[in-house]
């Protein structure tokens, strides 16, 4: 069998090594998504409730590329498959329809092609027409589609895993919880080190390392949404226990190593109930810190990985502001940071960021793209 998670485009590296963490698996990296091996159909729902990279868990049925007819190629595809384990005269079905890179083709018009193909190949070897459910179905089916790729399969997830449960206080400045979860580890972060984040926001950053530090499953105060509850395939399968025994391995950290800064009184109070919500607010430090007082509040060399979302260049703030803080942000940095230690950053704009560092002496050692949608995202990696 093989697995199919869907993530945002520059953090394969990250979601395929995330994906091995917790089930064990090796992958195949595409552009914005994974393939996976499974040996039963449990991991996918381990995936759901634990990985903090993915937007959608699927199990893969088919995948083709397209280059002439898309309908042909799409009724091609589902035509050959198999429904039995998961659709009977009983089960309602649904296509959604997830599209990236493609301006030419409808989701709504994939879809309901895909719905109709469905429904043909139901008929053709059972004999009776399948239901369709569009609110509430048994199955929904999840048709991906990256520029002339499509991959069809069954939404495990049942909805954007991205979407966080605990982001009810966001901020203009907001980053997805999937993308700060990258950051972190494309920064190296690891639950040994601490993590001093200066620009909190609403506390995306902070929020997923105290997630990961203490195995804390990202959705475990949504037990009861995930679509694979409903499977017949699961009529009998014990998840009370299935969770549990997850829950069991969450660590309780005595000293926490994480502190969430902000110079805004009002960011970190919505870092603080976002924390709060997440269940996690134990595990991280809060602090009201102005970026230039950092070297009167911590001591020299004290911060070994400064992983943060700067403020970014808007119509309400000029370069030239963004060049002072930046460059208050870099002074400071220079002195409360470790001899080996790291300045992470993730900003739309890395020119004014790259000019302060080199005013300082940080060496820039590592950059990656990452994208939100269709923002581009740059991440720096700085070392002294």
């Amino acid at each position: 069998m093989k697995g199919l998670v869907v993530c945002s485009k520059g953090t394969e590296d990250i979601c395929s090594l995330e994906i091995n963490e917790i089930i064990g698996a090796s992958s195949e990296k595409r552009d914005s998504c994974i393939i996976f091996d499974i040996k039963k159909l449990e991991e996918l729902c381990i995936l759901c409730y634990k990985a903090q990279s993915v937007e959608k868990v699927i199990l893969l049925l088919d995948n083709f590329e397209f280059k002439g007819n898309f309908e042909d190629a799409l009724s091609k595809s589902i035509s050959k498959l198999k429904f039995d384990k998961w659709l009977d005269k009983e089960t309602s079905f649904r296509v959604t329809c997830k599209k990236i890179n493609n301006e030419q083709l409808s989701s709504e018009q994939a879809a309901a092609d895909a719905g109709a193909f469905v429904i043909d190949n139901i008929k053709k070897k059972k004999k009776y027409k399948q239901k369709v459910e569009l609110d509430n179905p048994g199955i929904t089916f999840l048709l991906f589609i990256n520029k002339n790729h499509a991959y069809f399969g069954i939404d495990f997830s049942g909805r954007d895993l991205h979407k966080r449960e605990y982001k009810l206080f966001a901020h203009p400045n907001s980053l997805r919880s999937t993308i700060a979860y990258s950051v972190l580890r494309i920064a190296g972060f690891s639950s040994k080190e601490g993590l001093f984040d200066p620009f909190c926001h609403s506390g995306e950053i902070p929020i997923e390392a105290a997630l990961f530090t203490t195995n804390f499953p990202v959705n475990y105060f949504s037990k009861e949404k995930f679509a694979f509850l409903k499977f017949k395939t699961f009529k009998t399968f014990d998840f009370d226990k299935f969770f549990n025994a997850i829950d069991k391995k969450i660590l309780k950290p005595k000293k926490s190593l994480i502190t969430c800064v902000d110079f805004r009184i009002m960011n970190l109070n919505a870092a603080k109930k976002n924390a709060k919500i997440a269940g996690i607010n134990k595990f991280i430090n809060f602090s009201r810190i102005d970026v230039e007082w950092l070297d009167i509040k911590l001591e020299k060399e004290s911060i070994g990985r400064i992983i943060t979302h700067p403020p970014d260049l808007t119509k309400h703030c000029s370069i030239g502001d963004i060049e002072k803080l930046y460059d208050k942000f870099f002074y400071q940095a220079e002195y409360i940071l470790k001899k080996k230690g790291k300045v992470v950053l993730i900003s739309k704009s890395q020119d004014a960021l790259k000019k302060a560092a080199e005013k300082y002496k940080f060496k820039v050692e590592k950059e990656a793209v990452v994208c939100e949608g269709k923002e581009v995202l740059n991440i720096l990696v700085c070392g002294k």
